[in-house]
């Protein structure tokens, strides 16, 4: 396996995706955009949707008898947890004992990745604006995985967005609580934002275009800009104005911050349970 700075465009190993659902197909879309070779693809998907077979002919192979297939460079673990262990028997046929295994599955530690599947495992936690190549996606290698493993699941996860490493793995849970489930957040902000104009006298298809429109301008202004959260928003409030009034409402005791707060720690929760 071969990685340069260049290192979709120069991987001269196989890969081997399991999964191509959402997720999965919106990465596979990025390392083709990015230059890996489909013919080093191949896609492991039980129920292959029309989207699926499509990387078929761009050259990606599916579907392949894995019993006699040869140990790949690349795994990449994109199933759902709950079909983790099922699927385990057909996955661990592929995995040599310098595989890289990268997983984007939520709540499964390495120690599972690495007791079902074998080889050298990096955990990963990605977010759905990956579908768009803005997604942000947070890693944890196994203590084994060698330098340019990590630099090459560095290039398949940047694909699709930015990525942050972390070394110690207890913090996956918070991660997958904050960024992992945070677009739900944010699509829960436009749904209520626009149901709150409602209720203030606007028209509903008027009052959601706003809000939408708003959230994904603000979410722009905020990625293009050098200055912090906070500081956009003292930029918008006018003393004694329209805005410091909801503000005062929003992070009032029983307003946005501890909601927020106690929401992310349930995510947090359930991310341990998931893992048990």
């Amino acid at each position: 396996m071969t990685v340069s700075s260049d290192a979709l465009k120069n991987f001269s190993g196989t890969l081997v995706l399991a999964g191509a659902g959402k997720m999965g197909g919106a990465m596979l879309s990025g390392w083709l955009s990015g230059g890996l070779d489909p013919a080093r693809v191949t896609i492991i998907e039980p129920h292959p949707s029309d989207d699926t077979r499509a990387f078929v002919t761009r050259g990606v192979t599916l579907n392949p008898d894995t019993a006699t297939a040869a140990a790949t460079d690349v795994l990449v673990l994109a199933v759902k947890p709950q079909t983790f262990r099922d699927a385990g028997p057909q996955l661990r046929p592929l995995v040599g004992a310098a595989t890289l295994v990268v997983s984007i599955m939520a709540g499964t530690p390495i120690a599972a990745l690495t007791e079902v599947c074998g080889g050298r495992a990096i955990r990963a936690m990605p977010n759905t604006p990956a579908a768009i190549g803005r997604g942000i996606t947070v890693a944890v290698p196994a203590r084994d995985v060698a330098p340019e493993q990590r630099a090459m699941a560095n290039a398949l996860l940047r694909a699709t967005g930015g990525v942050e490493w972390i070394d110690d793995e207890a913090l996956m849970d918070a991660v997958t609580a904050v960024s992992g489930s945070g677009p739900a957040y944010v699509f829960l902000l436009a749904e209520e934002l626009a149901r709150a104009g409602v209720a203030a006298g606007l028209p509903e298809a008027l009052a959601t275009r706003l809000a939408r429109d708003t959230v994904s301008g603000a979410g722009e202004l905020l990625h293009r800009s050098d200055l912090d959260s906070a500081t956009l928003r003292k930029n918008v409030t006018s003393p004694n104005g329209t805005t410091a009034d909801a503000l005062e409402v929003l992070m009032g005791a029983d307003g946005f911050q501890p909601l927020l707060t106690r929401a992310v720690a349930a995510a947090t929760k359930r991310s341990r349970e998931l893992a048990k």
